[in-house]
């Protein structure tokens, strides 16, 4: 820090910016004072090389790196550890915004990427979950020698870029991957990139929704995830207040909802919880007193104050919005703290479906605590009340 106020090189006047800057986003007091070091010694570098602050950029700061290195400097970061710096001096305006990749194919990924928002309306996540499955398929099927050339794509390249994907991921996630390809090549077609619709060509994934039985978890086993939780650390404070959310009976979030979650949404008044969920969807929901109890104990304590109006941020810096998977990641660790097989967060959805059905409640009554628009969705969850069903089975013809 000292060495920052005395050369301050020709970034001495961001100093005290900077330094608020990564406050904010939860850097620790001595992670701070490295950075500001970091800092002033870009401004001298700036200085000796007759540079000014404004032609910063990621090439200038491996040239930067690479100077110190051959000083032999004993502290000398990498290119992740420059980043929050770029970051802030883009933000006051200091050195431009990075520019786009020129690259055919991500011309080609950016004209795809409005074309969703624009035609389609599809939600942030949707897009993003699209664009990399055509990203990865165009490369592999589409680039050669850094040249993009989709009017070389053939049925059997579509074939081969499925059958690659269905042998690494799930039925489900293998269906995904036939509407994200369908939707790239409707797209290459309907901007006449490509002559045929080669969308016909992608075959449907076999794999039947009412097949298997959804696996669910006991009460014993919701009651040790939650127990499990270390309450006296940032991180076991904030994964008790998320899987509370998850295994709360008449809640039943799904982890993209979770992370949506903004301060504002919790009504501490009228006891209740807006949850935008799919498709733009909002709802209302009851905000329990356990859940209640669990988002204070996060909010009062280690969230505390920042100008992010997400409810869940991240404990680590920078701190920032969580992202869906992270809930994915606190049911995992709670599973292996607690000794059960590690489950995704949806099996507690499954879970929240077996106790209503085994309290009585109707499918319909299910259909709307869960928020699936089509009732046939929840009518999966009836193979789990194995008692209602032997009551309803028949017997066996000639059985005694």
């Amino acid at each position: 820090m000292s060495g920052t106020r005395r050369k301050p090189g020709r970034l001495g006047g961001h100093v005290e910016g900077y330094r608020s800057w990564l406050e904010q986003r939860g850097y620790t007091p001595l992670t701070v004072t490295n950075m500001l070091n970091d800092l002033g010694q870009v401004g001298v570098w700036l200085a000796e090389a007759d540079l000014e602050p404004s032609e910063l950029d990621e090439q200038r700061i491996a040239q930067f790196l690479a100077v110190r290195r051959a000083r032999g400097c004993r502290r000398v970061p990498g290119p992740r550890g420059m980043r929050p710096l770029l970051s802030y001096l883009r933000q006051a305006g200091v050195t431009p915004a990075a520019s786009p990749a020129a690259t055919p194919l991500a011309r080609l990924l950016d004209q795809y990427r409005l074309w969703m928002v624009a035609e389609r309306g599809l939600a942030p996540m949707t897009v993003l979950r699209y664009v990399n499955t055509a990203s990865r398929f165009l490369s592999e099927h589409a680039v050669a020698g850094g040249e993009l050339d989709v009017q070389r794509l053939t049925g059997a390249d579509v074939h081969g870029f499925l059958l690659s994907e269905c042998g690494r991921v799930s039925v489900g996630s293998a269906k995904g991957r036939v509407a994200e390809l369908r939707s790239v090549l409707r797209f290459l077609a309907v901007r006449g990139m490509t002559e045929l619709s080669l969308a016909q060509a992608v075959p449907a994934v076999a794999g039947w929704r009412e097949v298997p039985v959804p696996p669910a978890m006991t009460a014993t086993d919701i009651a040790a995830l939650l127990n499990g939780c270390d309450r006296t650390s940032p991180i076991g404070v904030r994964d008790f207040s998320i899987l509370t959310l998850l295994v709360r009976l008449r809640l039943g979030l799904r982890s993209i909802e979770i992370a949506r979650l903004q301060l504002g949404d919790v009504d501490w008044r009228a006891g209740e919880l807006v949850v935008r969920g799919k498709a733009h969807r909002q709802d209302r929901m009851p905000l329990p007193e356990d859940v209640g109890q669990a988002l204070a104990g996060y909010l009062t304590g280690p969230r505390g104050p920042s100008p992010d109006r997400h409810l869940f941020l991240t404990c680590r810096a920078p701190r920032g919005p969580i992202r869906a998977d992270l809930v994915g990641d606190v049911v995992e660790r709670a599973c292996r703290r607690a000794g059960l097989a590690v489950v995704g967060q949806h099996r507690l959805r499954h879970a929240l479906a077996a106790r209503l059905l085994h309290e009585g409640a109707g499918l319909a009554a299910i259909s709307q605590v869960l928020r699936h628009q089509d009732l046939a969705t929840t009518a999966l969850y009836a193979k789990v009340d194995l008692h209602a069903l032997r009551l309803v089975a028949q017997p066996w013809p000639g059985a005694s």
